[in-house]
């Protein structure tokens, strides 16, 4: 196949086109916002080479001048939507708890923008110019907590694999529920009325003592504020004892 390299290669460290010959008709900035608005639009199984390159009016085969696999093309998607976060330039001039939760914040609502990020985000090594910006932003807001650079990265990764889970979990629910024949209301009308006749039952005391006791349970937003939240005040805990 054309373009495709024989032994491993970074997209990052190629030129933007392989060989010889006039300017490159695209830039890659170009081909990642096509897979973009395909994957926005029709998923992450919808884009292809061919439908990547049918949007920029190209032809296939010459498409893989610019991107020779279709790995490399999740790369660039990936890159592209990691280059959305509002990054403030005084990243260490404030409270590291409040620039974390703030980042927490946007990588949520990127994830909802762009519901198939989740998908392929685990296939990229994360070395891209966007991606380093972006880790590199991060160490500079927790520049004042007190822990080695390998806790900052778990810090920074458990921020980043909350917010997925989250977001992973909405959309699978509601995926789910597009599938059903009545509302999720109705649905979860039923479920509760079954689950209070369980507990009804004394078989399981201590779920029916939470129940009791548990406040109505928040919408999505709320619950990933809380999730985040504890995450970092258990890091700010850690970082008050060494």
């Amino acid at each position: 196949m054309a373009g495709r390299a024989a032994t491993p290669e970074v997209i990052w460290a190629r030129p933007e086109r392989a060989g010889r010959g006039p300017k490159p008709a695209y830039s890659r900035a170009d081909i990642a916002a096509a897979a973009v608005r395909i994957a926005d639009a029709d998923g992450i199984d919808a884009v292809s080479m061919r439908r990547v390159a049918a949007e920029l009016g190209c032809g296939t085969m010459s498409l893989y001048n610019y991107v020779p696999r279709k790995e490399d093309l999740y790369e660039l998607m990936v890159d592209a939507v990691s280059g959305e976060y509002e990054l403030a330039a005084d990243a260490e001039g404030g409270d590291w708890y409040d620039g974390m939760l703030g980042l927490g914040r946007q990588t949520r609502a990127i994830l909802h923008r762009h519901p198939w990020f989740v998908r392929v985000m685990s296939t990229v090594h994360g070395s891209s110019p966007n991606a380093l910006r972006y880790l590199e932003h991060c160490l500079g807001v927790l520049e004042r907590l007190d822990a080695p650079y390998g806790t900052k990265m778990e810090l920074i990764a458990m921020v980043n694999g909350t917010a997925m889970t989250s977001v992973a979990n909405e959309i699978a629910a509601a995926e789910r529920t597009r599938g059903l024949p009545w509302s999720p209301e109705q649905e979860q009308e039923v479920r509760s009325a079954y689950l209070a006749g369980q507990l009804a039952g004394g078989a399981y005391p201590r779920l029916a003592g939470m129940m009791a006791q548990a406040p109505p349970p928040g919408n999505a937003d709320e619950s990933y504020e809380r999730a985040l939240r504890r995450l970092l005040d258990s890091f700010r805990s850690e970082g008050r004892r060494d």
